[in-house]
């Protein structure tokens, strides 16, 4: 059986209770963690939640004003794959199409289209507001997924700062108590050797 190092039972708030051992910097470093935990979880679901709406309200505007649109083919979709084997880009390529939008004014851009479609075939599209092409919108479960990844990242980023400033106030404390517990070994420390 192998030795394990004796450690004395965990005793829970001891930076609270009453002790004679017990120094003022204890009692600080206890609130100063309790705040930070506090402060830490607070702002991690405050940042989380807050993002992870703002996400799912963009994400939900997209779907309610992006639109499909009829679109022709201006010109053929040469079919170059016999000579692009290496490159994964499917049976597609792109195309020049044009949309006509509500108020009437024809548009033109570049989308992707199955290779080999000739000029004048008709496809949708996906067109905001102002008939600008925007790729198709998220499904609700697609765009929940991301609200809550969005979420979630944003919530750790957030809760990262004030975790990491009560490390570093910590990491100040402890140096203050080690510079004090010099400074009372300097003086003490000598008068071990005598005899009384």
């Amino acid at each position: 059986m192998p030795l394990r190092a004796f450690r004395s039972p965990r005793v829970w708030l001891w930076r609270w209770r009453r002790n004679p051992l017990r120094r003022r910097a204890d009692v600080l470093e206890g609130w100063l963690v309790l705040g930070v935990w506090l402060l830490t979880v607070l702002t991690g679901v405050l940042a989380g939640f807050a993002a992870a709406r703002s996400v799912g309200q963009g994400l939900a505007r997209e779907r309610a004003d992006w639109r499909p649109v009829a679109a022709r083919v201006v010109a053929e979709v040469p079919d170059l794959s016999a000579e692009r084997r290496h490159i994964s880009d499917g049976d597609q390529g792109w195309a020049e199409v044009r949309w006509t939008v509500a108020d009437g004014s024809v548009h033109t851009g570049r989308v992707r289209v199955v290779h080999g479609n000739e000029a004048g075939t008709r496809i949708t599209v996906w067109t905001d507001s102002r008939g600008h092409l925007v790729g198709s919108p998220v499904t609700s479960g697609q765009a929940a997924f991301r609200a809550g990844l969005v979420g979630v990242l944003a919530g750790l980023g957030a809760a990262f700062v004030p975790f990491t400033g009560g490390l570093l106030l910590r990491a100040r404390l402890e140096r203050r108590r080690m510079t004090a517990w010099g400074a009372e070994w300097a003086r003490l420390g000598p008068q071990w050797g005598r005899t009384v």
